[in-house]
């Protein structure tokens, strides 16, 4: 197999949640970007907590708009857990670039894993094929760092800024979030805009979160609406591309952490997939993309 000289992977990894500090952490020590005050608990021990109750073995750390582009509160976190946590930085498109020397540092100093593009981060009116948005792509591929798109407004508006940027850059790896934001289509128009996110499997280069089903599902909890997609999802992209993600904290108020993993569970089930398959989605995809050469030893 191309993945026996990798050391045996934690079963279960987290590809997609977020933590930041507490309010008398912030108060001290970690403070929240100007707005951006969270209003939900999400400190790393309240994860821990969720985590083991769900039987978690680990996590990429997203980092979180609440601090913006001072990701201390989650370096920190990545240095008292090791091997428990990946972290995820924020991509930082400035008009002077100054945010490609930013990326360099939270990868080789700080040990980042990933990297985050949000496009509505880019100035008015640029695009995230902008120059500096190249540089920052071209600069993850460099690296062996993925790069994680937030659609958040829909996959339909930044498709072709993907294409563009996986066509130019095929060496840099990319993750969907949340499956490019696509809820079940329910007409045409959803239908066009889903049959792309399938079309996309065509870069090799991409890969896809099954992240955060509470934001894509059209039906309460255990989100079941979402079989039909997660099935065609698979059958275009392979399991070995695919990763589920919880979302926490937002998900905790929504169904619960334990729960949203006994959700993606029940749909493994109910499309048969076999227990390899399943054990790519929760656990073994992301590991074995952020566990690449580039990566500093423990």
């Amino acid at each position: 197999m191309a993945t026996a000289a990798l050391p045996d992977p934690p079963k279960l990894i987290d590809s997609h949640l977020h933590v930041w500090a507490s309010p008398q952490q912030a108060a001290e020590k970690y403070p929240y970007f100007p707005g951006q005050e969270p209003t939900l608990p999400g400190h790393v021990e309240f994860l821990l907590e969720c985590m083991g109750e769900a039987g978690m073995d680990g996590a990429l750390i997203v980092q979180p708009i609440n601090h913006k582009f001072d990701h201390s509160y989650v370096t920190s976190v990545l240095k008292q857990y090791p091997s428990k946590f990946f972290g995820c930085c924020l991509a930082n498109p400035a008009e002077d670039g100054t945010g490609i020397k930013q990326l360099e540092d939270l990868v080789s100093k700080d040990g980042y894993r990933a990297v985050r593009f949000n496009p509505y981060l880019w100035p008015s009116g640029q695009l995230m094929t902008n120059e500096v948005g190249k540089a920052m792509f071209a600069k993850a591929g460099e690296l062996g760092v993925p790069v994680g798109f937030m659609c958040m407004k829909g996959l339909d508006l930044h498709l072709s800024e993907i294409e563009e940027l996986c066509t130019e850059f095929p060496s840099t790896v990319v993750l969907l979030d949340h499956l490019g934001f696509c809820k079940p289509p329910k007409n045409h128009e959803e239908e066009l805009v889903f049959s792309k996110l399938l079309n996309l499997s065509r870069f090799p280069q991409v890969y896809v979160k099954f992240s955060a089903l509470f934001r894509v599902s059209r039906c309460p909890y255990p989100y079941e609406d979402l079989r039909d997609v997660f099935l065609k999802v698979v059958s275009s992209y392979g399991a070995n591309r695919i990763m589920w993600g919880s979302d926490f904290p937002y998900v905790v108020p929504e169904c619960g952490y334990k729960e949203a993993r006994e959700a993606v569970c029940r749909l493994i089930q109910q499309v048969q997939l076999s227990s390899s398959e399943s054990e790519w989605i929760m656990g073994r995809t992301v590991y074995q993309i952020l566990h690449s050469p580039c990566s500093s030893s423990s």
